[in-house]
């Protein structure tokens, strides 16, 4: 359903208020805002009920997936929706909303600061069969912080799963191609690399100089 231009108003209005400090970029004039460090991005999107109002989804996303579109592979918060009925009812809660995005943004920023955090993350994470992402992301960032041992288990674990759709069958063909170099490392970042900065092509993003953000948080 098309926004009513007053939610959308009063949305973007928190968000700029509340998300803009933080340095996020608002994705033309959607529901959509990006914090952007290099090679992952922090997601906000202000969902859309089916009614008018608005809910909350924040999220990390690994750009080494290298998709033409937002998507969130590591999730901080979901929040219901909200109902917009009247504009003064609806303003504090859309500041609400925001105020909550910019916390857990906030909290993202400081769960992975470089790439040694997210690798001890995602590596950390209880293996779940038919998550077939969670041990593709973990190989790789075990293989980009220098543990191909763990980058090789996780990557077996992608390929003993059944190829039941053709995007599984293609994300096994990756997982492949990155386990034959997951000890090296600088294979494996360059592999990476060429992703991330296809991934910010296809979102229209700047290109960065990857190879500094891997460990840097200033970088990005």
């Amino acid at each position: 359903m098309a926004d009513l231009s007053p939610v959308l108003r009063i949305i973007t209005s928190a968000a700029r208020e509340s998300l803009k400090p933080l340095g996020m970029a608002q994705r033309g004039r959607s529901r959509l805002w990006i914090d952007d460090h290099g090679w992952w991005l922090g997601v906000v999107e202000f969902t859309p009920p089916r009614t008018a109002g608005s809910g909350l989804h924040v999220g990390a996303m690994w750009l080494w997936h290298d998709v033409d579109h937002l998507a969130f592979h590591v999730d901080a918060v979901r929040a219901g929706s909200e109902l917009f009925r009247t504009e003064d009812q609806f303003t504090p809660l859309a500041l609400e909303l925001s105020r909550q995005a910019a916390a857990n943004v906030t909290a993202l920023r400081e769960k992975f600061p470089a790439l040694p955090d997210v690798a001890r993350y995602l590596t950390s994470r209880p293996v779940r069969r038919g998550f077939l992402w969670d041990g593709f992301d973990a190989g790789i960032a075990a293989a980009l912080a220098g543990d191909p041992d763990t980058a090789r288990n996780r990557f077996e674990r992608v390929l003993r799963e059944d190829p039941l759709a053709p995007w599984m069958v293609e994300a096994q063909e990756k997982t492949r191609e990155l386990h034959a170099i997951a000890a090296d490392r600088d294979a494996v970042t360059a592999w990476v690399g060429r992703r991330v900065a296809s991934c910010r092509r296809k979102l229209g993003l700047d290109l960065v100089p990857l190879a500094l953000s891997w460990m840097d948080p200033s970088v990005g």
